[in-house]
């Protein structure tokens, strides 16, 4: 037997033949699906880098935050 092949419950199985038809089987799938619509656009976060996180708008509040 070669490389390529190997046994499985009794019966050979090509590698690269099994990979190359999960291959067109992903891709049927992929355009069965479409393409998702964007529920949002993405925007830039610009603010400082110490204020990104939750952790760093704790640790250093700025002077205009209002806080409970």
């Amino acid at each position: 037997m070669s490389i390529d092949r190997f046994l499985l419950e009794g019966r050979a199985y090509s590698w690269r033949k099994l990979c190359e038809l999960r291959r067109e089987q992903l891709e049927a799938i992929r355009k069965a699906r479409g393409a998702q619509p964007v529920l949002f656009e993405l925007r830039e976060d610009h603010r400082p880098a110490q204020e990104r996180t939750a952790a760093g708008r704790y640790s250093e509040p700025g002077l205009f935050d209002r806080r409970g």
